[in-house]
C-alpha cells in the first residue's frame, strides 16, 4: 500500500501565486516519513489534500495507485495541531470516540485514556487528554495511513513523549504509514525513517 502526491498544486483563488506547486511525494505502508518546512509554506494544506478535506488545483493524490476516495471511510486520517477544533464542544467524549467506530478496552487504555474522562467536555480535558482521544478516534479498523500535523506542537515536553510513544506503537502494530508534518528537525529525525523538506518536493515557497 502507498500513498502519494502526483504534481500537486494549490491556490486558494484564480490569480493567486500557488501555495503548493508540482508537489510530488510518496509514503509506502509502515513507513515513517517527516516533512518539515517553516511556517506558512503549506504544510497543513498538504495535510489536508493528502486526507481529503481539500482539493488540489491540479494533480492528484493516489492510494495504491488509484484516486483517493471522496466518499465514505477515507483510508487516510488527519490528526491536527488543535484537537480542540477537531471536536463538538458539547458532546461528552465518549460520544466524540465512538464517531467513527467503537473502540476496544483494549484500545483506549493503549492510548491512555483513563475511564473518568469519558463522561467528561473537551473543555473538560487538557490539551494531551483531549489528542489522546483524536489518536484513538483517527485510528478505526479502516484506517491504513496517519498524516500527522504538528501534533505535539502546543503539549509540553513530557505529554510530547508520551503521546509519541503512544502513536508510535500503534502504529507500528498494526503496519500503518504515517507522515509527521512539523518544522522540528529534531523530533523528525527521532521519530521518521526519512526526512524531506519541502523545497525537495518542490514546494513553492
Amino acid at each position: 500500500m502507498r500513498l502519494e502526491a502526483k504534481q500537486l498544486s494549490f491556490r486558494y483563488a484564480k490569480g493567486e501565486p500557488p501555495i503548493l506547486e508540482d508537489v510530488d511525494l510518496r509514503v509506502g505502508a509502515g513507513e515513517r516519513v517527516a516533512l518539515v518546512g517553516p511556517s506558512g509554506c503549506g504544510k497543513s494544506t498538504l495535510a489536508r489534500i493528502l486526507s481529503g478535506y481539500l482539493e488540489p488545483s491540479a494533480g492528484k493524490v493516489l492510494w495504491n495507485g488509484n484516486i483517493l476516495p471522496k466518499k465514505g471511510f477515507c483510508p487516510v486520517q488527519l490528526i491536527g495541531q488543535h484537537p480542540e477544533l477537531s471536536v463538538n464542544p458539547r458532546h461528552r467524549m465518549s460520544k466524540i470516540l465512538c464517531e467513527a467506530y467503537t473502540p476496544d478496552a483494549d484500545m483506549i487504555a493503549a492510548m491512555g485514556i483513563e475511564s473518568a474522562w469519558l463522561s467528561r467536555r473537551p473543555g473538560e480535558l487538557s490539551g494531551g487528554e483531549l489528542q489522546r482521544f483524536c489518536i484513538a478516534r483517527a485510528l478505526a479498523p479502516q484506517t491504513k495511513f496517519l498524516v500527522c500535523d504538528e501534533i505535539s506542537t502546543m503539549l509540553d515536553v513530557i505529554t510530547q513523549a508520551q503521546i509519541w510513544e503512544l502513536l508510535l506503537r500503534a502504529t507500528e502494530r498494526r503496519g500503518l504509514g504515517l507522515l509527521v508534518i512539523t518544522h522540528n528537525r529534531a523530533l523528525a529525525g527521532r521519530v521518521c525513517e526519512r526526512v524531506v523538506s519541502l523545497p525537495e518536493i518542490n514546494c513553492a515557497l
